[in-house]
């Protein structure tokens, strides 16, 4: 029994098929968890190791080039990158990217390893290496809490409240805070009390440390009872310490640690991350989500458990969200969703005026009930609604139709014909399931280069690939089903008509114009080919006018406003300086909010921000406006400002980004051993790219030089007064920061005793010579300069940055983000100039960016493509057992060139990533048109038809199957015109298969023609 003859007497079985499809379809979708972006894995991790002292080549030679020895042994590793700075080594480890998340686990543990066998060759004086592989993390809601009559500590309490309270919400995963602020104890020594009394500074850091350690002192048992000891002495609060005893032992005297010092509790005064909210100083609290989970509902039970808490807020504190995922995907998600609703009506819509109420309401309804059943297998198979299977539902939706379409038509055009229903029904699902499946596999196939993508970008958009699959096979299953099953309840012998004649059914003026013209070409076939390769070639020509980029940025109403203080500036000047432009954007009344991190990047917040390492001298704005339109214009006034008020600072704006960001759009890497080699190349390639207009934030990454003081240990003096080069050093670093000397107990916290000199005696550097530092030898204070000669100003590199365990640096540039050229015009216009530069021996350069971004991206997809292409040709020649008609089906893929070029032009799209997938996507549409036009051909020859008669009723009895198929494919699209992640596909893909679509009905017959010979009309 055929399978349309089946769907149309068994109804119970259809009309259950028919409510599982509507009513699963239903729940399904209130099921499906909803996310700003596809799930994505950021496959890096973090190795920071504390070697405290030590200039940036000892941290570079001694720490930084042994782990990253160990590291590059793993065999998952792409890159290691490393920053090493005075006293401290950041190495940051990238996987490759065919590794997911559920391998990252094991190799972050054999990372681990491979850091552990190594630590013990690192040099004395170095910290444990601390692994963070949760460096990757994304905290979808950030939340500022300011209290302006509030201490740090007391906005602590309440931001470790929230921590502990938010995170046993059902949905979230981490909670974590920045902008932590160290508490420390302040013990400051006056070294003339101390010299009156005879007792040496190391005294008070020995009994310091020994007095409040915690040590076990065992155990007694008496009659039967286990008895702990505690000795007594551990410091209950602050004000014990001062009652501890520092005289020297035998000492009749009792001399107390408040007899020569003044202890008491701060913050820390050179802090190391410090954050703002509208200019308050503040706390942020971030928080993750679980995996699988619907953000939105997530959010929604935050706000709600939030309310909750209102309680325990303390009045004048305020918690105020900087960035809400739950919102932005409730907002993203209904807009797709409309976008969605949007295109089935438009299709909807268009299938009613061109193929009649019953026959559009008859195809409509099997698109939507295929909708709805996507969303069932979405359900399945984890898939959630996100930006890319969103899009990928408004593209399937022209080409779900097409099946449903063909159908349809041919039974209409059977009951026009005199048959029955059934035998109308029965008849086209014969002739026409295979086909129509081998070219719904090719429509799947097209894509597949992304699902098998191994690229990282291949994972971002590999559920274009998966929801393509589901819908398109889906598809083919409504039509050889429901479409007969509804037609028998839909259409009727009167409403269709009546005729025996081929030439009545097609007698519409369209048909009879299309007839004639395809004769002018079939007689003409070889001038019509001509003309269509001169076409070709100029659309290949004007191709190379198509502006170039490899994501569009979000729209989203924020930026980020990234500021660089001059190298080895002071974290306090940068907090300082930054609040001057932080509190001019505050008095805008377009700005809602500006949230301002110093000292290093935010927790990641969405999946494409970048997180700046750990710089003193590094501000970022994060600016959010009431509108995007704004946008623009605020920015040039910003850069204004900026250029006029902070001209010793390098600034870039950046606009969120929806793709894959870089830290530059343009970034030339130069590699070699020699330091000063390497600079002279940046400052070459620098004069380069400002001589272009086009380059802007042009810089590098190693920054600039920057002074050192190197006081002059005198090793004679030294000796003879028992005052060692480690001395001296505690000395200055008492003098000037303060040193630590022992930890202070406050309940879960522990904080650093730190020892220094009063602010009396803390000197300034002019007068460094009165330092006094305690001589052993003499029992007494000596003057600094007996044992240090002088302090010199020397410049030294602060950084010093490595990749692949090679000495680089970055030049970096971008295009400018106001005006309207592209980064790529740009990097092609500098790239011949910046190559030209002459490179030493043992020097090379290599490019980054976005060029190197795009060109992983494409070579992942196009290492697919000839596989997927072959499998497709396959199926072709397997559907007609011809080589021949296959290859004549494979002449239409190029002809979308045209359209795609006019398109491109047309609306000044540029052609980037989401573009180049469009384009493979064409491939698999106009392939499938072509089938449906072949096969029918072959129906006309075995119906016993002359070949210029088949050829030429073939393709008039397809023009609307094939013409109505494109333009729902192009009306569908419509709605995503006006979203800028998926505008350059839809361009490409309306524009193309216009075109490629108007040109098949007229080249595939001329070229099957000319293939397979067949007699001129």
């Amino acid at each position: 029994m055929n399978i349309a003859q089946y769907s149309m007497e068994r109804k119970t079985t259809s009309w259950m098929l028919f409510l599982i499809l509507l009513i699963g379809g239903l729940v399904a979708l209130t099921q499906l968890g909803r996310l700003e972006d596809p799930k994505f894995t950021i496959k890096q991790a973090m190795v920071i190791t504390p070697y405290p002292g030590a200039s940036a080549q000892q941290v570079e030679e001694e720490v930084t080039y042994k782990l990253e020895n160990a590291i590059q042994e793993l065999s998952y590793v792409d890159h290691v990158k490393s920053i090493s700075k005075p006293g401290l080594s950041q190495i940051t480890v990238e996987m490759k990217s065919i590794y997911r998340e559920e391998h990252l686990h094991q190799i972050w543990d054999e990372l681990r390893r491979k850091i552990n066998d190594t630590k013990g060759q690192l040099p004395p004086g170095t910290s444990e290496p601390i692994i963070r592989d949760d460096f990757a993390d994304v905290y979808g809601v950030m939340m500022a809490i300011t209290g302006p009559d509030y201490s740090y500590k007391d906005i602590e309490h309440y931001a470790d409240f929230l921590r502990r309270e938010l995170v046993l919400v059902d949905g979230v995963g981490k909670v974590t805070l920045a902008g932590e602020q160290q508490e420390q104890v302040v013990v400051e020594v006056s070294r003339s009390r101390l010299a009156n009394f005879g007792v040496p500074p190391s005294r008070i850091a020995g009994l310091l440390q020994t007095q409040n350690a915690v040590a076990n002192a065992g155990r007694v048992t008496v009659d039967q009872e286990a008895l702990r000891i505690a000795t007594s002495g551990e410091f209950a609060n602050v004000e014990d310490m001062a009652k501890l005893v520092i005289s020297n032992p035998g000492a009749e005297q009792r001399i107390y640690l408040r007899d020569v010092a003044t202890i008491y509790r701060e913050t820390k005064d050179i802090p190391d991350h410090v954050v703002r909210y509208n200019g308050k100083a503040s706390l942020w609290l971030a928080l993750s989500f679980a995996d699988n989970v619907n953000v939105v509902e997530v959010g929604e039970r935050l706000q709600k458990r939030m309310d909750e808490l209102e309680y325990a807020k303390p009045i004048g504190m305020s918690v105020d969200r900087i960035y809400d995922q739950p919102h932005q995907v409730e907002n993203s998600v209904n807009d797709f969703l409309l976008n969605l609703v949007e295109a089935v009506a438009i299709v909807i819509i268009a299938l009613l005026l061109t193929m009649g109420f019953r026959s559009g309401l008859l195809i409509g309804t099997v698109l939507l009930l295929t909708v709805l059943g996507t969303f069932i297998f979405m359900r399945l198979g984890d898939i959630n609604l996100q930006r890319v299977s969103l899009g990928a539902l408004i593209i399937a939706l022209g080409m779900l139709v097409d099946n449903a379409i063909v159908i349809a038509d041919g039974i209409m055009v059977g009951m026009r014909r005199g048959m029955s229903k059934v035998d109308a029904a029965v008849s086209v699902v014969k002739q026409n399931q295979w086909p129509l499946l081998g070219a719904t596999v090719i429509g799947i196939i097209a894509f597949a280069p992304i699902g098998l993508s191994s690229d990282a970008t291949g994972e971002f958009a590999g559920s274009l690939f998966w929801v393509m699959l589901i819908s398109l096979l889906l598809s083919w299953v409504t039509a050889l089903t429901l479409i007969p099953f509804l037609a028998d309840r839909l259409y009727s012998a009167k409403d269709i008509g009546n005729s025996d004649e081929q030439d009545d059914v097609f007698s519409h003026p369209v048909y009879r114009g299309y007839k004639k013209m395809l004769a002018v070409c079939l007689r003409h076939r070889i001038i019509s080919m001509l003309v269509m390769l001169v076409t070709l070639v100029a659309a290949v020509v004007g191709f190379g006018q198509a502006k170039q980029a490899f994501f569009p940025p979000s729209t989203t109403p924020l930026f980020y406003v990234d500021l660089w203080y001059p190298q080895g500036t002071d974290i306090r000047h940068t907090e300082q300086d930054s609040k001057r432009l932080e509190d001019y954007l505050l008095e805008k009344s377009e700005v809602t909010s500006v949230a301002t991190t110093i000292g290093q990047g935010a927790p990641r917040f969405t999946l494409t921000y970048l997180v700046e390492k750990s710089y003193e001298s590094y501000a970022q704005l994060l600016v959010r406006v009431e509108d995007k339109d704004v946008m623009d214009s605020l920015m040039r006034d910003i850069r204004q400002r900026i250029r006029e008020e902070h001209p010793d600072v390098e600034d870039k704006l950046i606009r969120v980004e929806i793709g894959p960001a870089t830290p530059a759009k343009i970034e030339a890497r130069f590699s070699g051993p020699d330091i000063d080699t390497l600079r002279e190349l940046s400052k070459k390639a620098q004069a380069i790219l400002a001589e272009d207009s086009g380059a802007v934030n042009i810089r590098s990454d190693w920054r600039t030089p920057t002074k050192l003081l190197r006081p002059e240990y005198d090793e004679a003096a030294g000796r003879r007064a028992g005052i060692t080069k480690e001395d001296v050093n505690n000395l200055l670093l008492a003098n000037f920061v303060g040193r630590q000397i022992g930890i202070y107990r406050d309940g879960t916290d522990l904080l650093p005793i730190v020892q220094r000199a009063p602010a009396a005696e803390r000197v300034d550097l002019d007068n460094w010579q009165e330092l006094q530092i305690y001589s052993p030898a003499f029992d007494r204070f000596v003057p600094l300069a007996q044992v240090a000669r002088s302090i010199d100003v020397v410049w030294e590199d602060p950084l010093i940055l490595r990749r692949d365990r090679k000495r680089t640096l970055t030049v970096m540039a971008d295009h400018d983000l106001l005006g309207e050229e592209t980064a790529a015009q740009v990097f092609e216009r500098v790239r011949p100039k910046l190559e030209a530069i002459d490179l030493p021996l043992g020097y090379e350069l290599t490019w980054g960016g976005e060029h190197e971004a795009a060109g992983k991206a494409e070579k992942a997809l196009f290492g697919a493509l000839p596989l997927g292409f072959l499998v497709m040709f396959i199926i072709t020649v397997l559907l007609f057992n011809s080589i021949r008609q296959a290859a004549v089906l494979w002449t239409t893929v190029p002809l979308s060139i045209i359209g795609v070029t006019v398109g491109l032009l047309l609306l000044d799209k540029p052609f980037g990533f989401m573009a180049l997938l469009g384009f493979l996507s064409l491939s698999g549409m106009l392939i499938k048109n072509g089938v449906v036009l072949l096969e029918q051909v072959n129906a006309e020859l075995d119906a016993g038809k002359e070949a210029t008669h088949a050829l030429s009723d073939a393709a008039v009895s397809r023009v609307r199957p094939v013409g109505m198929a494109a333009a729902t494919t192009i009306l569908g699209m419509i709605p995503l015109l006006f979203d800028d992640f998926f505008a350059s596909m839809a361009t490409v893909i309306m524009f193309g298969l216009g075109f490629a679509t108007l040109l098949t009905l007229f080249v595939v017959p001329v070229m099957y023609a000319i293939v397979q010979r067949v007699p001129r009309p």
